[in-house]
């Protein structure tokens, strides 16, 4: 180990500045090189609806939601059709009573309107589909698309070895 020598006789202390200016544009030219331009966070154009009334009244024309039931036969066919504890024989009918219920004018029951559909485990896909179609439209006359139901929501269906 080497002891300075204090006795007066101090050696002058340079410091190396072009290593240093070296290491600084290099770290300068690593930062540059590196930079990536994200577009800004949380910028986003978004229209809050107003508050609503502190003590409105409950809508009249609300539409209470509905159940409907699919069951299945053994071998997977389409058993039985319950709405609301109503049965069905056929999903035409299931239509025919859903247009009873809701109306093809475009009222406001039919905006407020929402159905739960249940089907067996063993039921084929496209019995389901059938329902679906038969709640969520349908054509009339002249060929146009009549809206039912929009809302429809979904309990899942228990296995049979549950």
């Amino acid at each position: 180990m080497k002891i300075r020598n204090t006795d007066g006789e101090g050696e002058k202390i340079e410091l190396q500045m072009t290593p240093m200016i070296d290491i600084v544009f290099q770290l300068l030219v690593f930062f540059i090189m590196t930079f990536k331009i994200v577009a800004m966070e949380g910028d986003f154009n978004i229209r809050m609806p107003a508050a609503a009334p502190q003590a409105a009244p409950p809508d009249q024309m609300e539409f209470p939601p509905m159940k409907l039931y699919l069951s299945a036969n053994e071998d997977g066919t389409l058993a039985g059709i319950r709405l609301n504890e109503e049965s069905l024989p056929t999903v035409q009918h299931l239509n025919s009573r859903i247009q009873e219920l809701i109306g093809t004018d475009g009222g406001p029951s039919r905006d407020t309107a929402e159905i739960e559909v249940g089907f067996d485990y063993d039921l084929h896909y496209e019995w389901v589909i059938g329902a679906i179609t038969a709640v969520s439209g349908t054509k009339d006359a002249h060929g146009n698309v009549v809206r039912l139901i929009e809302k429809i929501r979904f309990n899942t269906p228990e296995s049979p070895n549950e």
